[in-house]
């Protein structure tokens, strides 16, 4: 079996620094983003503010709960990242295309990079 996305990821991404890679560092950011996003369980109740003798006191007291994510939710939440970027960089080749704008095309190269990263790490590309 595959190891769990999320070490791959951080492994991944302390790589992609080293390397100064930008595109990999911007896109597998946002996958942990994403991920981190959907493991946020949404607050019920919301504090009173400035009741200083109702606040929370003491070590985590104030920790929301976190969703525990199982291997094939990452895994889609990754590649539904993968799509976007690729979707951006269709979008962007086509403007550039169209235009002539150089700056397009780089964005277009910069999302496909990203895409693809993002694609290999989920064992999709």
């Amino acid at each position: 079996m595959d190891p769990s996305i999320a070490p791959v990821l951080r492994t991944a991404l302390r790589s992609a620094m080293r390397e100064r890679d930008r595109p990999a560092v911007d896109a597998i950011r946002s996958a942990l983003a994403r991920i981190a996003n959907a493991e946020a369980v949404p607050i019920e109740t919301v504090p009173r503010a400035g009741a200083i003798e109702e606040a929370a006191i003491g070590v985590g007291v104030a920790d929301a709960p976190r969703r525990v994510l199982d291997e094939a939710e990452m895994r889609t939440l990754v590649a539904a990242e993968a799509d976007e970027l690729a979707q951006a960089a269709a979008h962007w080749r086509t403007t550039g295309e169209t235009t002539g704008r150089a700056d397009a095309i780089d964005k277009a190269e910069y999302a496909e990079r990203g895409a693809a990263v993002l694609r290999q790490l989920a064992g999709r590309g």
